[in-house]
């Protein structure tokens, strides 16, 4: 099964697989300087209530928005929403897992730190980890390449970080790829990934933000 995901800027992507659900994650309202979402797509998830994340209304075709924690199976992929953040005075987050017919991704939103054993278990079985880097209320570079080592996920996707135009302060890409000892690899447009085609060791992908101006 290939499924293929596209990055749209803060923690926005679309992940779409052939004969099932298209995923719109945390879609952002215009007040962030970067272009205006005009997004396809099925579900949308939400990993916390703040403008960076949770405007729906951009993702026309919309006929799910999962806001909270539980077990969804919606157009042969299922996903599995964990509340994060707790027992700290950060926002509540949400991380969700997608199984695409055995390529399992998970977007961790604004996770503000390293998990606790228990989610770690969640994560443990991931090929492709969308990861904040950027620091602001979420994991900073050192926080998310601590989060890597611990998770052995095959895929990095880092997000979350610094991008011309974005209104918000968060650090660069480049922090992130120093903690994990990697020189910058070329950007990609899109990702396609198959459960064959994920290698056994980490590799991190940067993607560029497929954003309109």
């Amino acid at each position: 099964q290939l499924m293929e995901i596209t990055w749209y800027g803060l923690s926005c992507f679309r992940l779409t697989g052939r004969g099932q659900a298209s995923i719109v994650t945390d879609p952002y309202d215009n007040s962030l300087g970067l272009p205006p979402l005009k997004l396809r797509g099925d579900v949308v998830t939400v990993s916390h209530d703040s403008p960076g994340h949770n405007n729906e209304a951009a993702v026309s075709g919309r006929k799910y928005a999962l806001t909270g924690p539980g077990e969804y199976e919606i157009g042969g992929v299922f996903i599995t929403g964990i509340a994060t953040n707790e027992n700290d005075h950060s926002l509540a987050n949400l991380l969700f897992v997608f199984d695409f017919d055995g390529v399992t991704i998970a977007h961790l939103g604004d996770m503000a730190k390293v998990p606790t054993q228990t989610k770690i278990e969640a994560l443990e079985q991931v090929d492709v980890l969308l990861l904040p880097v950027g620091g602001g209320n979420s994991l900073n570079a050192a926080q998310a390449a601590e989060l890597v080592s611990m998770l052995e996920p095959r895929l990095v996707v880092p997000m979350h970080y610094s991008i011309p135009g974005l209104k918000a302060e968060l650090d660069e890409v480049d922090r992130f790829l120093k903690e994990m000892g990697i020189t910058p690899p070329e950007e990609e447009a899109t990702i396609k990934v198959t459960a064959s085609s994920v290698s056994e060791e980490t590799s991190v992908v940067l993607l560029a933000p497929k954003i309109k101006s």
